[in-house]
Parts: structure tokens; sequence; C-alpha cells
């Protein structure tokens, strides 16, 4: 069992950046997918960004292209989302999520991929 835990949320007035910190533990996660998805109030959750393993590839939601940036730092088994030039329409709780059975180097952007998730944190973007 993984289990990840989302730090990094909070209030921002739009134009303003934060950064996502997913950690994870249990098993290290360096040959697990890992994604950043969101779900804001009233809307289907959304494919933010996704990484592959051991780390090479990247993939971006339309939403993020040009603003987020995912990383990972595997020896400290956490995922990070640099979120810049936000928008209040960013406003939603984004969710980490883990995929173990991904193969090396590929992404997926439908949820359903993933075995483990997060409980979320909250990102307010004020206009």
């Amino acid at each position: 069992q993984v289990q990840l835990v989302e730090s990094g949320g909070g209030s921002v007035q739009a134009g303003g950046s934060l950064r996502l910190s997913c950690a994870a533990s249990g098993r290290p996660i360096a040959s697990y997918g890992m994604a950043w998805f969101r779900q804001a109030p009233g809307k289907a959750r959304e494919f933010v960004a996704g990484i592959s393993w051991p780390g090479g590839s990247t993939d971006y939601g339309d939403s993020g292209k040009g603003r987020f940036t995912i990383s990972r730092d595997n020896a400290k088994n956490t995922v990070y989302l640099q979120m810049n030039s936000l928008k209040p329409e960013d406003t939603a709780v984004y969710y980490c999520a883990a995929d173990r059975t991904v193969a090396a180097g590929m992404i997926y952007t439908d949820g359903v991929r993933y075995d483990y998730w997060g409980q979320g944190t909250q990102v307010t973007v004020s206009s």
C-alpha cells in the first residue's frame, strides 16, 4: 500500500504561484507513474499533469500547459506541482495519484488508471 499526502495548497491572488507537494509513504514510488488531478465544485475530475517513471516524460492537461510544472524526487519519495500565473479558474481541490502498473515512460490521463490517491489540498485563486 502507498499513502499519499498532499500539501502546499492555499489562497492566492490571480497571477500568483503555489507549489504543491505529494509525499508518499509505505513503498518507494520510483517505479510508479504519478499525476495530479483536480476537481472544482460541480465539475468533473480533470487531469492536470503527469510524470512517468523514472521521470523522463511529462504530460499536461490543456489547463496547465505553459504554467504548471510537474517534477519528482524519488530519493524523497515526493512529487511536486509548481503552479505559476494562477487564474481564478484554477480554484479546485488538487489530488495526487499513483499508478503502480504503468510501463516506464508512459503516462495516462484517465484517473481510473490510478491505484492510490491522496486526500487532496484546496487551492483558491481570487481575482
